[in-house]
């Protein structure tokens, strides 16, 4: 989601860039510039473009060799708090599955029928093709650059 998040921001929140050719072993990037637990951008990777956290054991990477950037960020808790925010949302109402993605607010048939409530904010974001975005554009916009 943070890849996507700050995308949307357009706001990478990057502290240095780096150039060159790097190497994914056993799922980890070689860079001696980054900290243990700071958050850092590929670019250029076959399999791994993205934002991803250095030293993070649960999500591994694949590995490669590749020319190509990467980014040491500096994203604030805040943003980071409200990613998970955002896809505690998508989880909830940003699937087909989920009862919140109906395009119908009233049903009826074979005898039974049914309304939903009056306050159809999440369920018509929902359906949107910038779901989460509406929904949470308010917190998006103090981080956002143009």
């Amino acid at each position: 989601m943070l890849t996507e998040l700050c995308q949307e921001l357009h706001n990478w929140f990057d502290l240095s860039r780096h150039e060159g050719t790097f190497e994914i072993s056993e799922g980890i990037l070689t860079a001696d510039f980054l900290l243990d637990g700071q958050y850092y951008r590929i670019i250029g990777s076959v399999f791994n473009d993205g934002v991803h956290k250095y030293g993070d054991q649960t999500d591994l990477l694949d590995d490669e060799e590749f020319t190509g950037s990467v980014w040491a960020l500096g994203i604030p808790k805040a943003v980071i708090n409200l990613a998970d925010k955002i896809s505690e949302w998508q989880e909830k109402y940003g699937n087909a599955d989920s009862g919140a993605m109906s395009p119908f607010t009233s049903e009826s048939f074979g005898g039974y029928s049914y309304s939903k409530g009056s306050n159809l904010s999440s369920v018509t974001t929902a359906n949107s093709a910038t779901g989460w975005k509406a929904t949470f554009a308010s917190e998006l916009n103090k981080w956002r650059k143009l």
